[in-house]
């Protein structure tokens, strides 16, 4: 098992703004495009989990880790 103060420590590297992850995903789109152009599996495949980790799993990890949720502010 994971320790909880090790865990705390790796979501503290995570980016707080959504450009890094907005990055992450397109790259993952272009990776994936040139695996179907270039007919390689493996790089569709590492397309698709470049886009799975930047559009779902290291949000949830940021979000999940925060103490407390940000403040919506009504206008």
């Amino acid at each position: 098992m994971l320790d909880p103060d090790l865990a705390l420590s790796l979501a503290a590297l995570l980016p707080r703004g959504p450009t890094p992850y907005i990055a992450l995903v397109l790259i993952g789109f272009v990776v994936g495009i040139l695996g179907h152009l270039s007919a390689l599996r493996w790089l569709v495949a590492a397309g698709i989990v470049l886009i799975f980790l930047g559009a779902f799993l290291f949000p949830l990890a940021l979000n999940i880790t925060e103490g407390t949720p940000p403040q919506l502010k009504n206008r």
